[in-house]
């Protein structure tokens, strides 16, 4: 390795393994700088001993057919396998199998029609306005914003309708309705990316905190830190992939640049926000779900559950790993849920989840906490290194992405999924495709 790298890539997300393999390969020296012990970001996949099947912390599905993701797994001959089953939904203590999203999609259809940005929910109020005297006008408001804060993790009174609309669009175009696992999780696309870079000669350092990047009169220099020592290294190029939370957050720990970021780039910051989610996996003794049924005792049982929906105030959404038949269930806490559990205790995060189940599918806490095994889950809002889940824009956000994407004087390049402006901001290919747009961008200025 080069006494000076040509390019510094801060952060070994999905982003930043990207852009590095692709800089690697135009032959320039890069060395990416991970504060955390490992690589991969918001993708976080350990292996249960017990089955050994993926637990995923963070990104678990491949959402349509994204080529960033499908192209390298396919040509590793990596297992795809769609997500299939059945849906069901508790309401009013019981549980339906009724279709949850052909109502969703009719309202989420109309926001195409909308001539000025407003907020999900004022778009909901103004379109379809709550009528207590019509149940199911309002059982479809509620979906309508389960499924935008579900999805999204976001809050509908803060989230675009514009940049909902564009969202909708790009998932169209790849068949986004879709639902795909690969075979040991995203852990496959990782040892891909490893490979690139030694193939490549990328350097890695992982427990490296970046503290701060100084690019004045045409240097740049960054400060940062591994355990106690504190040292300074020089670079012509810096490739920052930071999540958004880290770059929006104020507070001291996070990475100071000097001078200040411009203008512009504060002023996208403030149109974009960053999602909250929580979420717990369960590994149980069985499938206990096998062997209850829904309708009083019909031949009908949850033995083909993939997703089931619900009012939860903690865990509003759980989903199986049909088909494969492992006695593994998740819950997911979005938005306010997620507020909720996030800096609570492990056993608070993990009772809250057993609860939800047990009121969910009739079962006693006593006989979901007899079958427990094993728990798993990542407070992301809490974790200084990503500090929420994933991005969305906010009322007014039109081109936001795009001045956080735009480089600075040829110095400072961003990457990550919140700089996506195709529409798949909060997706790993929505990062992947970031990065190897940055890396363009600095081969281009290099040559």
């Amino acid at each position: 390795m080069r006494q000076v790298p040509d390019v510094i890539v801060v952060g070994a997300g999905a982003a930043g393994l990207a852009a590095a393999a692709e800089l690697g390969r135009s032959g320039l020296a890069v060395v990416i700088l991970e504060a955390r012990n490992r690589i991969g970001g918001r993708m976080f996949t350990q292996r249960d001993p017990v089955w050994q099947v993926p637990i995923e912390f963070g990104a678990e599905f491949i959402h349509g057919l994204p080529p960033e993701i499908w192209e390298p797994l396919q040509a590793r001959g990596v297992v795809i396998t769609e997500v299939a089953g059945d849906l069901w939904c508790s309401e009013n203590g019981s549980l339906s199998s009724r279709d949850f999203f052909s109502t969703v999609d009719d309202i989420l259809k109309k926001m195409t029609d909308i001539s000025e940005d407003e907020s999900f929910l004022s778009f909901l109020d103004r379109h379809f306005p709550a009528s207590p005297g019509d149940p199911e006008r309002q059982e479809a408001r509620r979906r309508a914003l389960s499924y935008v804060t579900g999805f999204n993790a976001a809050d509908p009174d803060r989230v675009g309708v514009r940049w909902l609309v564009v969202g909708m669009r790009a998932e169209e175009k790849i068949e986004g309705h879709r639902a795909f696992r690969s075979k040991n999780g995203y852990e496959d696309l990782l040892d891909i990316f490893r490979q690139q870079l030694t193939e490549t000669g990328v350097s890695t350092q992982t427990e490296t905190i970046v503290d701060s990047i100084d690019w004045t009169q045409g240097r740049i220099e960054l400060t940062v830190r591994r355990g106690a020592e504190s040292s300074k290294l020089n670079t012509r190029r810096v490739l920052v992939t930071l999540p958004l939370g880290v770059l929006k957050a104020k507070e001291a720990g996070t990475v100071r640049f000097s001078p200040a970021l411009p203008p512009k780039k504060l002023e996208a910051l403030e149109k974009l926000e960053m999602g909250t989610v929580m979420r717990v996996t369960f590994r149980f003794r069985s499938r206990f779900w096998e062997t209850i049924s829904p309708f009083q005792g019909g031949p009908k049982t949850l033995s083909e559950m993939s997703f089931l929906f619900s009012r939860d105030d903690f865990y509003p959404t759980w989903w199986t790993k049909t088909p494969e038949e492992v006695p593994i269930i998740t819950g997911w806490a979005p938005f306010r849920s997620a507020e909720r559990l996030s800096g609570m205790s492990r056993s608070f995060v993990i009772e809250r989840g057993l609860k939800t189940l047990s009121s969910l599918l009739n079962i006693t806490s006593e006989r979901l906490e007899s079958l427990l095994d094993d728990a798993y889950f990542h407070d992301w809002q809490n974790d200084p290194f990503s500090c929420g889940a994933y991005s969305y824009g906010a009322v007014g956000s039109d081109g936001a992405q795009e001045a956080l994407a735009s480089p600075i004087g040829n110095m400072l390049f961003f990457a990550g999924e919140a700089t996506d402006t195709s529409g798949h901001n909060g997706t790993v290919h929505g990062a992947i495709a970031s990065g190897r747009r940055a890396a363009a961008e600095i081969v281009k200025t290099l040559r």
